[in-house]
Order: C-alpha cells, then sequence, then structure tokens
C-alpha cells in the first residue's frame, strides 16, 4: 500500500461515525423488507463528514493497471458521499468493466481513450467457429483473463477491510460486474446474436448456457474471498435483498417471447442459487417487465432511464409485486404520485 493511500485511508477512518452508517443501514433494510412507511424512500446521512486532506483524482484507465489506484478510485467516491451527506450506502468494488466475464473466454479487452475516463468492453470474438471453439473448450478458469486481477482485488479490499475497523464495518465490498448471462453472450457474440436468436438458437442457448455456468463458478470463487454480509448485498450504494444484481440490457432489444426463452431461464437460475437479487436494465423494458418479475427471487429493479419506460408497467409489475424500484429520479416520482399513482413505499430515489 503506498503512502497516498494509506494517508487517505486514515482519513476515511477518521471520518466514518458507524453509528450513523447503521442508522442508515437500518433505514435502508426497512426499505428493502417493505417496512418503510412513507410514498419515496430517499435517505440521508444526517451530517457531513468533510475531509481533512485532497484526496487525488484517478483515471478509470490508470486504475485498470494499478491496485492502490483502484482503492484510491473507489474509497475516493465513499469519501464524497460522507462529505455530501448523502443517503447512498458506503461500498466499494473491483471496477473493471463489463469486459471481465468475456475474457475468460479469451475476449479482447478494449481501452476506452483516456480523455473519455469510461470503463473498458471486449471486442467480439470472431464468427461462429469461435463460438463452437468456446463450447468445446467448456467452462474456463475463473483466474483467465481480467479475472485474475479482479479476484486479486478483491483480496486487496479485503485487507484493506481487516485493517481498518470502521472501513470494513460500513464501506461493504460488492460483486464485479459480470453483466447477465444474455449480455455477457452478446459481448462474446457481438451483434450478431441478434440474428443467432432465429437462425442457430441451439447453439445460443448452448452458450448461454456455459456463460451461467461460468457465471456461477466465478460468483462462488468471489464468495470465498468476500463472503455473503447477511440476506441483503449492496450495489452502486443502492442496498437491496439477495446476493446478486444481473443486467438485461440486452433484453431490451427482446420480444416478450424471446426473453421468456432467452433470458429469463438463465437469470432465474443464477438468482436461485445465490439467495435472490436484483436486475438493471438500460434503456426500455416494459415490454419484457411482466415475464421479470415473475421469477422468484427478484427483489428489486434498477431500471436506469425510466422516463423511456411506461411507469405503469413498471409499477404494475414491481411496486405492486412488492418488488422495489431503485434510484428513480424524484420528479419521475412525484409525477407519479400527482397523477395518483401509488408507489406503496417501494421507490427510492437519490
Amino acid at each position: 500500500m503506498n503512502d497516498t493511500l494509506q494517508r487517505c485511508l486514515d482519513d476515511l477512518e477518521r471520518r466514518i461515525d458507524p453509528d450513523e452508517e447503521e442508522r442508515l443501514l437500518a433505514q435502508w433494510v426497512a426499505f428493502c423488507e417493505g417496512r418503510f412507511q412513507g410514498d419515496v424512500f430517499s435517505p440521508r446521512r444526517r451530517r457531513s463528514a468533510l475531509p481533512d486532506m485532497q484526496w487525488p483524482a484517478v483515471s478509470v484507465n490508470a486504475a485498470l493497471e494499478d491496485y492502490d489506484l483502484m482503492a484510491l478510485q473507489q474509497f475516493g467516491e465513499c469519501s464524497r458521499r460522507l462529505a455530501g451527506g448523502e443517503g447512498l450506502l458506503l461500498n466499494v468494488r473491483c471496477n473493471y468493466g463489463t469486459c471481465i466475464l468475456p475474457s475468460l473466454f479469451g475476449a479482447e479487452v478494449f481501452l476506452m481513450d483516456d480523455e473519455l475516463n469510461t470503463l473498458p468492453t471486449c471486442r467480439p470474438l470472431a464468427g461462429q467457429d469461435s463460438i463452437r471453439s468456446i463450447l468445446e473448450a467448456g467452462r474456463p478458469d475463473v483466474r483467465a483473463g481480467r479475472g485474475g486481477r479482479v479476484l486479486e482485488m478483491g483480496e486487496r479490499f479485503a485487507e484493506i477491510a481487516l485493517r481498518y475497523p470502521k472501513i470494513g464495518r460500513c464501506a461493504r465490498i460488492y460483486h464485479p460486474d459480470l453483466q447477465g448471462p444474455l449480455d455477457a453472450c452478446e459481448l462474446l457474440w457481438g451483434s450478431d446474436i441478434f440474428y443467432a436468436l432465429y437462425d442457430s438458437p441451439e447453439m445460443l442457448h448452448q452458450l448461454l448456457a456455459l456463460v451461467t455456468d461460468t457465471y456461477a463458478a466465478f460468483m462462488r470463487a468471489w464468495q470465498e474471498i468476500v463472503p455473503p454480509a447477511g440476506q441483503h448485498a449492496t450495489h452502486w450504494g443502492f442496498l437491496h435483498a439477495g446476493r446478486i444484481m444481473l443486467r438485461d440490457d440486452s433484453a431490451t432489444n427482446l420480444s416478450p417471447a424471446m426473453f421468456e426463452e432467452f433470458a429469463r431461464p438463465y437469470d432465474r437460475r443464477l438468482l436461485n442459487e445465490f439467495g435472490g437479487g436484483a436486475v438493471h436494465f438500460c434503456g426500455r423494458g416494459d415490454h419484457f417487465v411482466e415475464a421479470l418479475s415473475g421469477i422468484a427471487g427478484l427483489h428489486a429493479v434498477h431500471a436506469s432511464q425510466p422516463e423511456l419506460n411506461d411507469l405503469e408497467t413498471i409499477c404494475r409489475h414491481t411496486v405492486d409485486k412488492g418488488i422495489n424500484l431503485l434510484g428513480v429520479a424524484r420528479s419521475t416520482a412525484e409525477k407519479a404520485l400527482a397523477d395518483g399513482r401509488p408507489l406503496r413505499g417501494r421507490v427510492h430515489c437519490a
């Protein structure tokens, strides 16, 4: 651990008020369990805790290649939350982008230009022959590609948690971005995957099954390093019941029937294996949210662009069924309430 990281962690440890963090966590747990009494859940810390030093800015690309810089980047966000008094929980992750799972299969990581300061993705494999090759090879080593770096960073976070008691108690380590089964398959196959839905459905199901197996194996390896803490997990500062957050961005391009065939079974398997959890999607997902909401163990949905969705449809298949909505814009929630749409204490607004 370099001197800069140590000074910053010392600063963060001093500023954390465990009682305040526990109070905030208790509010989130009540929200997760349907005990929040109100229209919109929007907690805040009661006080700000300003740093005694200037925390360095760390770019995405710099953090990818240096464990200390990754820790600085992630704990820097915790520092900003304490300084701003906001109501998102303190948490950190191994922030290596959407390419983690595809890289295990040999997909080439694609770094964005430094000035974009954006997480990397990967180049898709070259054609169906490449897909056949990875199917023949079977499940890869979870430490292949970027996997080893991600798991080692998890070990670094776990070491910091032991060294700094208040950080270890209050700043949760949440699981890396493994996307969801269909998302990871699109990253591997490329946009031709949408032809494969019609032309090669059997091969696609084989790939989905292999990717889901690999996802589960990686999560089991992750949980050996960072064991689950109770029945709830953090993600992006939210708290949700269960232990996993899946992505269904690719499913926004599918019909409801195709979601049922190519996304839902694989989401269901992972939610079942890891004690339930949440699903995120960007874009419009109101056409598949009914099928999504029928998966046992789905406790929360993060629709990052609710303005692109029919909110009534989303609410009918989330809050009306006891499924929380996370990260909704306050203006969107207030308009729904003004229109007479009950939110049942199941909507979180930042």
